[in-house]
């Protein structure tokens, strides 16, 4: 069997079923809260925690905490390399699935 094509690679940290689902999310409105994250992805709160932190550890977010009436509330905003980099994710699928051809 042939090695893989690296020019048709994906993005593993990006590729990620969660960590998709958030940067598409983001990438669409530019910044939300925990709250609406969780309710759009439907993740769990540990889950998309852990998302966060990989995806913020990466400069592919920024996550702000604050309190309010002594709750905390978190809000999390896309950063330009997180655009850059999910926008290069959508166009790799496109350009892998172009390679495979019709299905």
């Amino acid at each position: 069997m042939a090695a893989p094509d690296p020019d048709l690679s994906l993005d593993r940290l990006v590729h990620e079923p969660g960590r998709l689902a958030i940067l598409t999310v983001l990438s669409s409105i530019g910044r939300a809260d925990f709250t609406f994250l969780q309710q759009a992805t439907g993740l769990t709160k540990g889950n998309l925690s852990s998302h966060l932190t990989k995806l913020e550890e990466a400069g592919l977010l920024t996550i702000e905490k604050r309190f309010e009436r002594k709750k905390s509330h978190t809000t999390a905003s896309i950063t330009t390399m997180g655009r850059q980099r999910i926008e290069a994710h959508w166009r790799q699928l496109e350009k892998l699935r172009a390679h495979l051809g019709p299905g």
